[in-house]
């Protein structure tokens, strides 16, 4: 009996845990990988699979994933020992922009910090727990939390990816994967809108 085809599932974990039908795309990781860029953009017509793509980049990458072997094992990314080493060994930042489709600046700019309390929220742990960022860095973390999520002050919101990143990096000793998907959503709603 042949594989399932998911439909619409834009989760490489759950494609791979539910043994769903997937066409092997781990060699872009490689690809991106040895290219070595500081910044990727990745253009490509819609429903190209880039959503998919960059969750496979984030289950590759991230310290989230530490562990999980199994999501690769047996993919063409898993021949390389290398990159066998690499899974799981990074701090990645992931955001999406999909959501952000509003009528008014207003909108748009609480939903933006919305986007971005969530994003903090998920690192909250982790900088809290952390060993190697001192109390001041997490007095600002939470400050910054604070004001964003209770405040929705945009001009803390600005900054708080960037914040966020120097934290992690500090914590993990190094630098920070950020994948951000969707990010000409705000600009299409605004000129279609």
């Amino acid at each position: 009996m042949g594989r399932t085809v998911s439909v619409g599932t834009q989760s490489f974990r759950q494609i791979r845990e539910e043994g769903s039908f997937l066409i092997d795309k781990t060699m872009l990781i490689k690809d991106w990988w040895d290219n070595k860029d500081s910044v990727t953009l990745i253009t490509r017509p819609r429903r190209f699979g880039k959503t998919l793509n960059m969750n496979m980049l984030e289950c590759f990458f991230s310290t989230e994933y530490s562990g999980r072997a199994d999501l690769f094992e047996g993919m063409d990314i898993w021949s390389y020992e290398e990159f066998r080493n690499l899974q799981g060994s990074y701090p990645v930042i992931s955001l999406s922009f999909a959501k952000l489709k509003n009528n008014s600046i207003a909108e748009m700019k609480d939903d933006f910090c919305t986007i971005i309390t969530e994003l903090l929220k998920r690192h909250k742990e982790t900088i809290y727990a952390s060993e190697v960022l001192d109390q001041d860095d997490k007095d600002d973390f939470r400050d910054i939390l604070y004001l964003i999520n209770r405040k929705k002050s945009y001009s803390e919101t600005r900054n708080a990816v960037a914040f966020l990143s120097s934290l992690l990096a500090k914590h993990y000793g190094k630098n920070v994967i950020i994948l951000l998907d969707e990010y000409d959503t705000p600009l299409q709603e605004a000129y279609t809108g």
